[in-house]
This record gives structure tokens, C-alpha cells and sequence, in this order.
């Protein structure tokens, strides 16, 4: 008969209390406890030299006692980690029922899982109910020195990362209020947007060049890694500019055909079901245009089917399409000649049709667009608009002469 494995257990595990247990092994008489560290995130395990269960358990809360400097333990239903693996996992349900946007979850992840600057390196084991804002402030100031180069919007993110880990257990009643987590400034860059009339001469209208530049491309057959351009890139051009959709695989390359529905009589638009968008689903309001983009599209491929997807559906990796037309467009932009925006100073990208869009709203309305119901439709916020967009256009006669208005 085969002999039993010294090492192996000879009585069942017991568990005293989360993080501590003892059991006895067929090499030793004595039973021995198993302590968790939670600041490091691993056990330790110390001999009761005790034969008595009785008193092996007395001895176990000893030296848990000792091993922590005589300061008991966190429990781990008021743990730091305790919480903040159920916001990692409350974001997750969210996603799953399209609240949010994937990225979310992985922002919230990156925050505090990260080894070098995350949350969990500084308030791993903690009691949340002793977490202060000194303790947020010394966490920050021990980042910026370890990465500098780290920009102000990934220390806003830790910041309301941790303030929404906490919100999890206030929620509980865990703790009454949230200690304050003062933000980091941040300058403002102006967002690369093409330029277009009135805002320039017509002459000089970029976002005209690159619908001219693109019909060019699609009747020539160039060809971008073995792909075709074809007016697909141009219709999709227009389409952003009209609908304010983010030009990323969530927005745009995750719409289908069963998402666009035509509505209205004068002026007609599509409703446009954007399930996975960065605020969450939404419905949006597209411009006239992007109705002909619709009907174009359908007129290409007249059996087309609502579950194919509205640009590139032949490739049913949208992380692809994506970056097939990304390629197309840079193709775009070399004919049309234009590289960067010399007020952002920063390149052009499909992203920039986005900013565009938007703008042409608040200049093409002649300063009567509500920003609210702009905001909302391109799924951002009032504050995100002023910021990034109106506060960066100058005041056309139009605009001006509505300011002194008096209403209709």
C-alpha cells in the first residue's frame, strides 16, 4: 500500500476568519496557521507548536497578532480590495448590458491593477474606512516622482478611480462620505478639426479638398495594401461629418443596417441606434446627408441584409475594417495634401472628422444650435464642447448678431 505524502493534509482546513486558517500536515504533530498578508498580497505560514486544535486556534490569533504589529487585521468586507474588485466588476455588468463602453472598464482596470503607479500598490489592504485625502495626496506624490511623464489626464483618471471605489462603499453605508481627491490641472489642446467655409475661403476648404481628393482615389482604382479605395471612403467621410459618430469600432464600425432608420419629412434624418457608445447606448440624430449616404449604400448592394454592418462588411473583424479605412483615409489626405491642423498642431486622423462635425454645427447654425441637445446627440457633454470646441471658434457676424438678439 502506498505510503501518504508527508506533506499531504492530515485533518481538513480549518478557518478561523478570512486570512487565517490552520490545518495539520503527516510530517509534523503540530498544527500550523496560515496568515494572510494583504499589503503584499500572499500567505505566510507559522508552526502553533500546539498538538491541541483548542489551543492551536488560540495561538494562530497570536501570532496574526504579532506578524501585524498588534494592529488587527483588515477584514476584508472593509477592505480597499474587497471594493475595489466589485467596481472592476459592477463596470463589467455595465458593459455587458451596454451601459458602458468597454474602455471603461479596462480605464478603471488599468487604475488600479497597474504594478508601477495603480491604485492597489498604495491601498492594498487598507480599511477604507481610515483612507483620508492625505493618504490620496502622499499615493500621488510618490507617482509623480517614480513617473513624471505620466500626463494630467491619467492622474484625473486614478483620482476619480479611487473616488468611485470608495463610492462602493458608501453606497454599502461602509463609510458616511467621500474624502476629497483634488484633480490635476490640465491644459486644454485644441481638438484637429478640417477647416471649412465660412470659417475659411472656399478656396481653402480642407473638408471639400478631401471629398474631391477621395472621388479622385476611387476612380483611379488606387489600390492601399492590396485594398481598393472605392467611393465607400468617401460616403463615410460624409456620413461622420453628418452624424457626429465616433469613428472608432464601437460607434461607427459597429453600426448595421438595422441600426439606421430614415425619419422625418423636411428635414429627413436617420436615427442611428449606437449600442456601444463611449457614454453608454444612445440615439442619434443625423443630418440630411447622411441619408444619401444610407440610400447610396443600399443602392450598391441591393440585397443587403440589417445585420450586415453599414461600412466594409465584408470584413467581419471591425478592428480590421477600422484600420483598412484609417489607410484609406491617409491615402485621402496625401492627395488632398493636407497633413496636420496648424492651429492644434497636431496630425489629422479619421477621429478629426468627428471634431469637424461638430463644429460646423456650431458655426453653420449661426450661433442658434442648442449645445445641450448637441451634446447629447454626439453623445459627450456641454462642458466637453466648450471646451474643446466652441471655446476655440471665433464669433462669426451671424453669431454675434444672435447675442444681441431679443428672440423672434
Amino acid at each position: 500500500m502506498k505510503r501518504p505524502s508527508p506533506n499531504a493534509l492530515a485533518d481538513e482546513i480549518e478557518t478561523l476568519r478570512p486570512g487565517l486558517a490552520i490545518y495539520r500536515i503527516n510530517a509534523s504533530p503540530y498544527w500550523q496557521a496560515r496568515i494572510r498578508i494583504p499589503s503584499e498580497g500572499r500567505y505566510v505560514v507559522r508552526s502553533t507548536k500546539e498538538r491541541s486544535k483548542i489551543k492551536a486556534r488560540q495561538a494562530a490569533e497570536d501570532l496574526a497578532f504579532d506578524l501585524f504589529n498588534g494592529v488587527k487585521p483588515v477584514v476584508r468586507e472593509f477592505s480597499f480590495d474587497y471594493y475595489a474588485d466589485r467596481l472592476i466588476k459592477f463596470g463589467q455588468t455595465q458593459v455587458e448590458m451596454r451601459e458602458r463602453n468597454a474602455n471603461y472598464v479596462r480605464t478603471i482596470k488599468l487604475c488600479i491593477e497597474n504594478a508601477e503607479w495603480g491604485l492597489r500598490s498604495k491601498f492594498r489592504g487598507k480599511d477604507v474606512r481610515e483612507i483620508k485625502t492625505r493618504h490620496y495626496q502622499e499615493f500621488l506624490g510618490g507617482v509623480r516622482e517614480r513617473r513624471p511623464d505620466l500626463k494630467p489626464s491619467t492622474l484625473n483618471h486614478l483620482s476619480a478611480t479611487l473616488r468611485n471605489v470608495l463610492k462602493q462603499a458608501r453606497d454599502d453605508g461602509v463609510i458616511d462620505s467621500i474624502p476629497s481627491t483634488p484633480r490635476t490641472p490640465q491644459k486644454d489642446n485644441p481638438r484637429s478639426r478640417f477647416d471649412f467655409f465660412p470659417l475659411v475661403s472656399k478656396e481653402d476648404d480642407a473638408y471639400q479638398k478631401l471629398l474631391r481628393a477621395a472621388k479622385v482615389l476611387a476612380q483611379e482604382g488606387v489600390e492601399v495594401r492590396g485594398v481598393p479605395v472605392t467611393l465607400e471612403i468617401y460616403d463615410l467621410i460624409i456620413f461622420v461629418v453628418h452624424s457626429f459618430v465616433r469613428p472608432t469600432t464601437t460607434e461607427l464600425f459597429a453600426l448595421r443596417h438595422k441600426d439606421a432608420v430614415v425619419a422625418g419629412d423636411k428635414p429627413r434624418r436617420l436615427l442611428l441606434n449606437v449600442r456601444t457608445g463611449k457614454t453608454g447606448r444612445r440615439v442619434s440624430n443625423t443630418m440630411e446627408g447622411a441619408v444619401s449616404v444610407l440610400e447610396r449604400i443600399r443602392h450598391r448592394n441591393p440585397e443587403v441584409r440589417p445585420s450586415d454592418y453599414l461600412f466594409f462588411p465584408n470584413y467581419e473583424n471591425r478592428t480590421t475594417a477600422g484600420r483598412i479605412a484609417a489607410r484609406q483615409f491617409k491615402a485621402v489626405m496625401d492627395q488632398a495634401g493636407i497633413a496636420s491642423d496648424p492651429e492644434a498642431g497636431e496630425k489629422y486622423s479619421l477621429y478629426s472628422l468627428r471634431h469637424t462635425a461638430i463644429c460646423m454645427r456650431l458655426i453653420n447654425s449661426k450661433g442658434k444650435v442648442d449645445i445641450f441637445s448637441l451634446a447629447r446627440n454626439a453623445g459627450t457633454s456641454v462642458e466637453q464642447i466648450d471646451r474643446f470646441y466652441a471655446h476655440q471658434l471665433p464669433m462669426t457676424g451671424d453669431v454675434v448678431k444672435n447675442l444681441h438678439s431679443f428672440g423672434e
